[in-house]
């Protein structure tokens, strides 16, 4: 690609969403291509970085509605339930 925007236009006609690498030396460019690129994680000057305790999964068909690994893994695993008791 040869610029930021065609970049993002070819992630966004992606279907597939998981996984983003960005190199660059500018810190506000390296945000502003974190936040607009449509997939589950994205690494800044490195290849995949994850660990157990950060979320990881993807956007469109590389993912689901959950994440695995971290806090919010948990939701998957919990069921709210509401219970009110009178006790006049």
């Amino acid at each position: 690609v040869k610029n930021d925007e065609e970049a993002l236009k070819v992630a966004s006609n992606s279907k597939y969403g998981l996984h983003a690498s960005v190199f660059t030396q500018d810190i506000n460019r390296a945000f502003h291509l974190a936040k607009s690129l449509p997939c589950g994680t994205v690494s800044v000057n490195t290849f995949s970085e994850g660990d157990i305790k950060t979320p990881f999964g993807g956007y469109k068909q590389s993912g689901s509605l959950s994440r695995d690994q971290g806090t919010e893994a948990l939701n998957s695993f919990l069921q709210t339930k509401t219970i009110w008791i009178s006790h006049n």
